[in-house]
């Protein structure tokens, strides 16, 4: 590992900047002017981001519709990447919380920028002192697939002991954490994946795993309390008649048919839901984050991290998460 450059006598870092929307190629490694934090904001000099499902999505601007709110023509915010995890170099003037030195991990949030060196974040957003029982990687980790899943595993369904959950995606970055969570709620767990993965998922601790290139969840007769689509790959009308009366069909990837099947689901007694996890209010997340710690604490969720990168690879990660076939989360560690 590479001692970084003492900040104090830099003011470029490298940063990834996303040049259009499309293929990973956009992406591109260029220097940037170090961000200066204002006076309640802390400047982290990153050590370790996630890649995400999401950030594939937005550097592709798709849906479309989404470039209304992300810059039509390439995006506002040009250095992607959110879920992080560093150590504070700067401070504002108003910062009580934090001082330069600290560890800390979380979210950027819609200004995005974690794919770089250094990122400012508010005090007051989702930023926590990082514990000693974590490192940098499994922190980053943490912001991914657990932060999202835990919103729709525990907020929006609210999984009680003794309840049958299906997770599809089951070794995917948010799959392989709603397997341990909803076991950790007290589930019955069913995983969704490829023949390869049946073995990993199991030891997540998954009570029964379908084989997908096999079996069809939505034609077999076990019926589900929660259906947790965490890769998007179903759809409420396909999974339906696999829920249990009363029962509800998850998704964090939104799209027309889902927003029409989520009002028809309003007269029924199933129903279809979607939210943005990191669209949620700051101290919320926080919540969830320090929840999620305490579990990582007594050994009920562990990070699941496949591969990590350096920063001037970003490309390769990106490439792996379009292929539909990552196993947990992808790291890019800026130090190399």
């Amino acid at each position: 590992m590479k001692e970084p450059i003492p900040y104090s006598t830099q003011t470029t870092m490298r940063a990834i900047v996303a040049t259009g929307y499309g293929t990973p190629e956009v992406l591109k490694l260029t220097k940037r002017e170090i961000p200066t934090p204002g006076e309640s904001d802390v400047l982290i000099r990153v050590v370790a981001s996630n890649v995400t499902a999401a950030d594939s999505m937005m550097r592709r601007g798709d849906p479309a519709y989404a470039r209304l709110f992300l810059g039509l023509t390439k995006p506002k915010a040009p250095i992607p990447g959110t879920g992080l995890a560093g150590v504070v170099e700067a401070t504002g003037s108003a910062v009580a919380r934090f001082q330069i030195g600290d560890e800390v991990f979380g979210e950027s949030g819609t200004s995005f920028g974690a794919h770089a060196e250094y990122v400012c974040v508010p005090e007051d957003g989702v930023l926590l002192p990082k514990p000693a029982f974590l490192s940098f990687d499994d922190a980053a980790a943490i912001c991914d697939g657990p932060l999202t899943s835990f919103n729709f595993l525990r907020r929006m369904a609210d999984i009680q002991p003794g309840q049958r959950v299906l997770i599809n995606g089951a070794s995917g970055a948010l799959g392989s954490a709603a397997v341990q969570l909803a076991k950790a709620f007290g589930a019955t767990v069913t995983g969704v994946c490829s023949s390869k993965n049946l073995e990993f998922v199991s030891d997540l601790g998954a009570d029964e795993v379908i084989d997908y290139t096999s079996r069809d969840f939505t034609q077999e007769h076990n019926r589900y309390d929660v259906i947790y689509d965490s890769v998007g790959k179903s759809s409420y009308r396909r999974s339906k008649r696999a829920l249990a009366p009363g029962g509800a069909y998850l998704s964090p990837v939104l799209s027309i048919p889902l927003l029409f099947q989520m009002l028809a689901s309003k007269f029924g007694n199933k129903s279809a839901k979607f939210d943005a996890t990191g669209l949620r209010k700051a101290d919320e997340l926080r919540g969830f984050l320090t929840e999620l710690l305490d579990m990582v604490r007594s050994g009920k969720l562990r990070s699941v991290v496949e591969r990590i990168y350096p920063l001037d690879r970003l490309i390769e990660a990106h490439a792996l998460v379009d292929s539909g076939h990552k196993r947990g989360t992808l790291i890019v560690r800026m130090d190399g």
